[in-house]
């Protein structure tokens, strides 16, 4: 609401006023960054566990092992995996940028497997209606929350999850976070650094202090 009540101050003292001057003593409020939400290692083998279909199983490992934005994900073409040197060429993301990414030995034998049934011609993922069109994102999400409620897990499955799990899960095995910087595609390393504040091992690292206080827990205590 705030936010809405500025840029009408704005659009005002800029547009209809003429005072451009005024414009910049005008703050935007700041907005709460909320931490991701991410799964650990053996919820997401429960993920992928909870699906029945080789062809979305593989959809979805492949948005966790390469990291991949959903839009991403869904325009990858049968010619973007190169198993010779193994990575994944990621077309045009985000400010129509090209990257290439890591091709997981374990996710290529689980594409090959998927190649092997379905033959997919350009897109990888094609839609099942249209084997001229990539498969839809809304199809990709539903797929996602219908299998974190098959898996039985709590938390809201999404692509962007299995995205920030990929940063997390790097982080906590001790890649260097200029590394997960490029394979995430982010300008800035500011943005990646977001996932120091998630990586369990990092908080794990420092003892609270009321480990420090060697209290005795003794039962009959309490």
């Amino acid at each position: 609401m705030l936010t809405k009540a500025v840029c009408a101050l704005r659009f005002l003292y800029r547009h209809t006023l003429g005072r451009d001057w005024a414009v910049a003593h005008i703050p935007f409020p700041r907005q709460p960054r909320k931490l991701p939400v991410v799964l650990s290692q053996a919820e997401v083998i429960r993920l992928f566990d909870a699906i029945r279909s080789l062809k979305l199983r593989a959809i979805l490992m492949t948005a966790y092992a390469a990291g991949l934005r959903l839009s991403e994900l869904t325009h990858l073409q049968v010619s973007d995996i190169d198993s010779a040197r193994q990575v994944i060429r990621v077309r045009q993301g985000k400010g129509q940028k090209d990257r290439y990414v890591m091709l997981s030995p374990t996710l290529l034998a689980v594409l090959r497997l998927y190649w092997r049934a379905e033959r997919p011609g350009t897109w990888l993922f094609p839609s099942r209606k249209d084997q001229h069109k990539p498969i839809s994102k809304e199809v990709v999400q539903r797929v996602c929350r219908q299998a974190g409620l098959d898996a039985g897990l709590t938390k809201s499955v999404t692509v962007r999850m299995l995205r920030h799990c990929f940063a997390t899960h790097l982080l906590e095995a001790g890649k260097d976070i200029r590394t997960i910087q490029t394979l995430l595609g982010q300008s800035s390393v500011s943005t990646t650094q977001l996932y120091t504040h998630v990586s369990a091992k990092t908080v794990r690292a420092t003892e609270s202090p009321l480990d420090l206080l060697a209290y005795p827990v003794d039962a009959d205590r309490f």
